[in-house]
């Protein structure tokens, strides 16, 4: 009863969960996940949905949220104890849960439910599980069976040993760099990096392949040898060619082994590669229309990408005297190019987007558009630093969220959002239970006193989290496996995080959350014209440089023998799509995280796809906005947004996963996508 991930009275208690705390949570919630499995699978049981639900779903959402709090807590307060106790109990869980989704007794006990006396929610819910039950491998028998099962078991080892690969590589360089080699770095990024030098004792600046640190020094650096040197160890991390004292770090034999047991798996369920298993729960109806997706956007966007990097070759010889630039020039090269044309820096724009009021002008749009409050609330958090928030419409609670914004040791690198609970109409006592969700980020912390500054990437990002975030927890479906984000579709899962970037672009939400950090003074419309003036540059190389990546994923699991090189692979893509050559030592898969530990394994396109959907979405918006010519236009233009708003957000977020995400967006757009919407975002139109 001590145990605090064995209480699930209400949120989690992370300020009081101790590795120790780990192992006995676990093994109490599979015995007593176990035992309502049993009950569920006896012949007398009844094979209704909500009897099922009461004893099996109730036992293992308590496991998965214990998991998810532990899992959490790897992720973002990572400490040599609790990854200990982490990798200590994943066996268990992992085998737990392989086990539930191919026993054929309970495959067969979902068979006999009458489908017929389901809701709407619950027979998609049940179509959904029947066709997971499939893919977990109900169906097979006997030693394929067994192998099924250690192939899930061994491939959770190995995703786990990739991330932690990457986090420790990226954390154990450090370069402590002079004055000199410095010139040209912003201050307040100095500032940090001299602050964490004086603190190791050490003197100059402290350098680091975090974002905060590793990005300001690609584009502002002056000194082509201190960005080679990062970038040379950004590109080999956990690599067979990073420096032999991070040779532990090295994920080339992982990623062979979860690329060799992802095709036995595909095989053992008759799939002729994993491309093939991973759409099948997917808007795409093969690899193969995928890889002609990204063909054709890949070949839209090839005329602009050639000119950006003409433009960035000749700039670079007749401004900066460069005439062979290298690929760790190429963000400075870009950064004093748009300065030259725009007659503004990033750093300027930075200084207007304190953290602060960045968030409190993203609650004022979310707000306005889906017609809620968001609070301040209170709950146990991991580290001082972590906030969170309630949000409410009509003073009724519809979820919450905290917010965990700095960069720090001990946390993996780049910005994601996750689920604490979902919401569901619980069938043990009848109690709606709200959405909660984790929103993660990476931000360079204030120095200096001041509050801290966001790049306007580091905006975008935000809103793309809180996007996820409003997906999970505006739903207003009961059945927890397709309430939120549950049950859609993963290349659609993007459309509301990559929608809400589009306001990061709107000067009426900027002029409102933005404020200089010395002056106070709102973001200058003559400062907001430039952004917008440059908002499309390079996008014709940062297409490429998606599609690069989204098709070496797919072929990789598709057309690529796992014994073979890799970098074969990689290197035929690049000569396919890429405008910049790499250098041979490059090693970037070796920290593909979103395909080796994060679930994007053959589905990183979706990234791309959703772009299509959550392009032609925000259209909508930009439709309604101006058909209004009136007198009143200003305040008809709210209205009709707002209309939009509640259009959108019965549509898409309630309908969570629900249905189809095709049936939504139709519901929503009144007809199919287009790609036209996206390529005109782009500049590519």
């Amino acid at each position: 009863m001590t145990n605090p991930l064995l209480d699930f009275s209400d949120l989690p208690l992370f300020d009081q969960i101790l590795p120790e705390h780990v192992g006995p949570a676990l093994d109490a919630l599979i015995v007593q996940a176990d035992t309502a499995l049993v009950q569920v699978t006896a012949p007398d049981f009844p094979a209704t949905w909500v009897d099922i639900a009461r004893v099996l779903d109730v036992a293992t959402e308590n496991l998965g949220r214990a998991w998810g709090a532990v899992s959490h807590l790897n992720s973002v307060a990572d400490t040599p104890e609790m990854r200990a106790a982490y990798n200590a109990a994943l066996p268990a869980v992992t085998e737990f849960w392989a086990r539930l989704g191919a026993d054929e007794r309970l495959y067969a006990k979902y068979k006999a439910i009458d489908v017929a006396s389901l809701n709407t929610e619950q027979r998609q819910a049940h179509k959904n599980a029947m066709r997971n039950f499939v893919l977990s491998g109900a169906e097979l028998i006997g030693s394929a069976k067994e192998r099924f099962a250690k192939i899930q078991e061994r491939q959770a080892e190995l995703s786990q040993k990739f991330s932690e690969n990457a986090l420790d590589a990226t954390q154990a360089f450090a370069y402590y760099a002079t004055a000199e080699e410095v010139a040209g770095i912003p201050e307040d990024v100095l500032q940090t990096a001299r602050e964490q030098a004086e603190a190791e004792g050490k003197a100059g600046y402290k350098l680091s392949l975090k974002m905060p640190s590793y990005l300001p020094v690609m584009q502002f650096a002056e000194s082509s040898a201190l960005r080679e040197k990062l970038y040379r160890a950004y590109t080999t991390r956990a690599s067979d060619q990073a420096p032999a004292e991070f040779s532990q770090y090295d994920n080339s034999a992982i990623i062979r082994e979860i690329l060799a047991l992802r095709l036995e798996e595909a095989q053992l369920l008759s799939y002729r590669n994993f491309g093939e298993v991973s759409v099948v729960a997917k808007m795409a109806q093969s690899p193969e229309e995928v890889s002609a997706f990204l063909r054709d956007l890949a070949r839209r966007a090839r005329p602009y990408a050639e000119k950006d990097i003409a433009d960035l070759r000749a700039f670079a010889l007749e401004t900066l005297n460069q005439p062979d630039p290298q690929p760790w020039d190429y963000a400075y090269i870009g950064e004093k190019l748009k300065e030259a044309r725009y007659a503004f820096s990033e750093q300027e724009v930075k200084q207007y987007f304190t953290a602060p009021k960045v968030l409190t002008g993203l609650f004022k749009i979310v707000e306005t558009l889906f017609e809620v409050s968001i609070r301040e609330d209170s709950a146990p958090v991991w580290k001082p630093g972590v906030a969170f928030y309630r949000i409410e419409r009509n003073g009724q609670l519809v979820g919450q969220f905290y917010l965990d914004q700095p960069a720090r040791t001990g946390k993996r690198g780049g910005a994601w959002m996750d689920d604490v609970r979902a919401r569901w109409l619980r069938p043990d006592t009848g109690v709606l239970q709200t959405p909660v969700a984790h929103l993660v980020c990476n931000f360079a912390e204030g120095v200096g006193g001041k509050p801290a500054l966001l790049t306007h990437d580091d905006v975008t990002t935000l809103f793309h989290e809180f996007g996820h975030g409003l997906h999970h927890m505006l739903t207003q479906v009961n059945e927890r496996d397709v309430s939120g984000i549950s049950g859609v579709e993963w290349d659609a899962v993007e459309l509301p995080s990559q929608f809400m970037e589009n306001f990061c672009w709107e000067w009426d939400v900027l002029e409102s959350m933005t404020a200089h950090v010395d002056t106070g003074e709102p973001l200058p419309r003559a400062l907001f014209e430039k952004m917008l003036a440059a908002k499309n540059f390079q996008s014709g190389m940062q297409t490429l440089r998606q599609v690069e990546f989204s098709l070496f994923d797919m072929l990789l699991h598709t057309s690529h023998n796992p014994a073979d090189d890799l970098m074969d692979l990689l290197n035929e893509v690049r000569k396919e799509t890429a405008v910049i050559s790499a250098p041979a030592y490059s090693r970037t898969a070796h920290t593909f995280s979103h395909i080796f530990s994060g679930g994007y394994a053959a589905g990183y396109y979706s990234y791309k796809w959703a772009e299509v959907l959550s392009a032609d979405a925000y259209a909508a918006f930009e439709e309604t906005a101006a058909a209004v010519q009136d007198a009143n236009a200003d305040q008809r233009k709210t209205t009709v947004t707002v209309e939009t708003g509640r259009k959108y957000r019965q549509a898409i977020l309630e309908a969570g996963g629900s249905r189809p995400a095709m049936e939504s967006f139709k519901a929503f757009r009144g007809r199919e996508p287009s790609i036209d919407a996206l390529l005109r975002h782009q500049g590519m139109a």
